[in-house]
């Protein structure tokens, strides 16, 4: 009989036994049996570790219109504060960690730029080879709700238009599309704990003959990608500021849910609503990613009462779940225009208003000043700048200059009529100035004999003439000031007691 081994040294002496004895019709013996169960459990093991393992080259395509959030969104995920916006096409990655078997991985991101111009960049990110590896995610700015359905068929059009061009083998594409029908079909509702172990990645699931595969409603995956589709609707915190300053009501809500939920039918895509700024959802866009790339495990229910914090997984919904977000409306139907019920609020005039620049001020200063001389002053008249203020001291002018009365002319009393808005004081002073100047001519010049001569000359020409002496006017004239001594000034006193003496 053979001694009693264990482990492989057991097996080879087994297999050194005689050939004759093996023909004996012997049954094996029982080491033989045990080392094979043991070899059997290892290599079972070994490569089911090595099927546990995360996957590498797992992709995520993120599209959607500028300022939707898409850069910030993967930001959060990526657990990063300070960040910067790329052009074009951004590149990141998420790191993906199962503690179960302690591995980690890196999932790859790429952000396509809001602008359709750059989608020829969408050959960078996916390719033939890792099409079957990729996920999309279509985000939807609520601020702007009104944008949404164009927003969303626009870009779905141009990941189909790309995958078209891959030219992907027909046999290979359909198996694409048959699992997105079957991951829809075969969805169950969180409820049952599922067993955690390695094995449950890459293993076809069992099926029982109880569990009935219905078949698709007659709009759901209409439109097969052949890759899974994340709809996130970004900046639900904006619901509140629609309601104030746009009149939005519940069933307006409503009704851009319900059309929403009918495009992810469509092409059998999942909906989730987040908020950044309230950090709202955040964790269950990471949780489902991970779920629908990695096949972790997903126990989140589906959130369908906030209005603010919708989550429906892809393969819950259908058209009868649908329904029943019309069923209170009131005034909307279920088959309204979209862009007629949500519409684009008119844009306000102050946003469209010039921008006034202030000029120099020494240029403004300039400009007043010479406006300021244009302007008359309040009376209307010019004013003389030699024009002296009322009720100013009259200049006394020298007696001895006698270039003072050379261009001077007599003028006969009330030949001329005085200004009425000079006071009578004032003008009577003038005058008497004015005669005494006559009167110093004639009697402070030397030598009477000229001077008399002079003035023999004039009355002589004055009486040819037929005239009245203008000394006589001027005697005349001074007789009347000096019936009026409390117009007199000091001057015409001080000249009329000379003449006295």
């Amino acid at each position: 009989m053979a001694p009693i081994g264990v482990g492989v040294g057991s097996r080879r002496r087994a297999a050194q036994l005689p050939v004759a004895s093996q023909h004996k019709g012997e049954r094996p013996e029982p080491e033989e049996e045990e080392d094979d169960n043991l070899w059997s459990s290892i290599l079972s093991e070994v490569s089911t570790r090595s099927r546990s393992k995360l996957p590498a080259g797992k992709n995520i395509l993120v599209t959607g219109e500028d300022g939707s959030g898409k850069t910030t969104l993967i930001a959060k995920l990526q657990g990063v504060e300070d960040y910067k916006k790329g052009r074009g096409m951004e590149f990141l990655y998420l790191d993906v960690h199962d503690e179960d078997i302690d591995d980690h991985t890196r999932c790859n991101v790429w952000i396509l730029d809001g602008d359709t111009y750059h989608k020829g960049l969408l050959k960078f990110a996916i390719t033939p080879e890792n099409v079957k590896d990729t996920l999309l995610i279509l985000v939807m700015d609520m601020s702007r709700p009104w944008i949404a359905m164009d927003s969303l068929q626009k870009w779905t059009n141009v990941i189909q238009e790309h995958i078209d061009k891959l030219k992907i083998p027909p046999e290979e594409m359909k198996e694409m599309e048959q699992k997105l029908v079957n991951d829809f079909q075969e969805y169950e509702e969180p409820g049952k704990e599922l067993p955690v172990s390695p094995q449950r990645r890459n293993t076809p699931k069992e099926t029982s003959e109880e569990s009935v595969v219905l078949p698709l409603g007659s709009d759901t995956l209409t439109h097969n990608l052949g890759i899974p589709v994340l709809v996130v609707c970004t900046k639900c915190d904006a619901i509140g500021l629609l309601e104030k300053e746009h009149d939005y009501r519940d069933e307006h809500f409503d009704f851009i849910q319900l059309n929403i939920r009918r495009f992810c039918l469509k092409y059998g895509a999942a909906l989730i609503y987040t908020s950044l700024k309230e950090n709202k959802n955040i964790d269950l866009v990471y949780k489902y990613l991970v779920h629908k790339l990695y096949e972790f495990p997903f126990h989140s229910s589906v959130l369908v009462v906030e209005k603010d914090a919708v989550f429906i997984p892809a393969g819950w919904d259908n058209e009868k779940k649908i329904g029943i977000l019309h069923e209170n409306f009131q005034s909307l139907k279920d088959d309204d225009n979209f862009e007629d019920i949500i519409s684009k609020p008119p844009v306000r005039k102050f946003v469209h208003e010039k921008e006034i620049l202030s000029e120099d001020d020494q240029v403004f200063l300039m400009k007043q000043q010479s406006f300021l001389a244009k302007q008359p002053l309040a009376t209307g008249r010019p004013v003389d700048p030699s024009a002296r203020m009322p009720g100013s001291s009259p200049r006394t002018p020298s007696r001895s200059g006698a270039g003072n009365v050379v261009n001077v002319t007599p003028i006969s009393a009330g030949s001329k009529k005085m200004d009425p808005n000079i006071k009578g004081a004032a003008s009577e002073g003038v005058l008497a100035n004015f005669f005494n100047s006559l009167l110093s001519k004639k009697t402070g010049s030397p030598g009477g004999g000229s001077s008399g001569g002079g003035g023999s000359n004039l009355q002589g020409s004055a009486k040819k003439a037929g005239h009245k002496p203008v000394l006589t006017d001027v005697q005349a004239e001074l007789d009347r000031i000096a019936r009026k001594p409390e117009a007199l000034s000091p001057t015409h006193t001080s000249l009329t007691e000379d003449e006295a003496s």
